[in-house]
């Protein structure tokens, strides 16, 4: 298998005032091509900057950092932000869509940095971005118009639109109730078995079910990194859920 994400040693030191706070501890970890993993982890347990890291929005102190084969600490600013654009998808838990632009526009905005799209291919690739999550009769609608889980949908559909070879999704479903969450999930397993990598960062047992692989964090370290046995399927978990009135 392909490691689209291998780290070896990985450290992360952040002085605050004459403290030196140790936020990863020298972790190793792979993620290969075609893996769900969730990343769990209280407040504090370092989810947050390996997330930073991973997403190229932080270096680390010390360690190995290789995505796609690329070493990321030799990288330059602009360097890390072409990666960013076009390797890696984001989907935050606040959706971050522009209030007062459509789903289709807020889905062609990463392809807006790209000069060798034209404007009718950027189109077209957010078209099939929103048919992809199933929001191609909502492309006209703006965030407001659009309940919490179809702005995660866009948010989704626009981490899909450069073809990045990851997504990294920060507590994708912590703004949403038991349904919505569920079919997000059910969204991102229908993503993840047409061969897209997805690392996910949860705090919620339940959420972590719906991967394939758990990797748990404590104070730096990781505690845990097994394959997930029990692993739920969203669409039949949907079904057992009461009726909607």
């Amino acid at each position: 298998m392909k490691p689209i994400i291998k780290i070896e040693n990985l450290k992360r030191e952040f002085v605050m005032g004459e403290e030196i706070v140790h936020a990863l501890r020298g972790i190793d970890l792979n993620i290969n091509e075609g893996e769900f993993v969730t990343i769990m982890g209280t407040s504090g347990s370092g989810k947050s900057t390996l997330l930073n890291i991973l997403g190229c929005l932080d270096k680390p102190t010390s360690g190995i950092y290789e995505l796609d084969g690329v070493s990321v600490k030799d990288l330059n600013k602009n360097q890390l932000a072409e990666i960013r654009n076009t390797k890696i998808g984001f989907i935050f838990q606040s959706y971050n869509l522009l209030a007062r632009t459509s789903a289709l526009e807020n889905v062609e905005l990463p392809l807006l940095y790209n000069p060798n799209i034209s404007s009718e291919e950027r189109r077209e690739r957010a078209l099939i971005a929103l048919k992809q999550v199933g929001l191609e009769s909502r492309m006209h609608h703006i965030p407001s118009q659009l309940s919490g889980g179809q702005q995660q949908r866009v948010a989704i559909a626009r981490s899909l639109v450069n073809h990045p070879i990851i997504l990294l999704a920060d507590e994708a479903t912590g703004n949403l109730d038991t349904r919505t969450s569920y079919e997000v999930m059910n969204l991102f397993q229908e993503l993840n078995s047409q061969g897209i990598t997805i690392g996910f960062v949860t705090h919620e047992e339940d959420i972590a079910k719906f991967s394939k692989r758990t990797v748990v964090l404590r104070d730096g370290n990781i505690k845990e990194d097994h394959l997930v046995t029990d692993r739920l399927i969203a669409l039949d978990e949907l079904k057992k859920l009461p009726a909607v009135n």
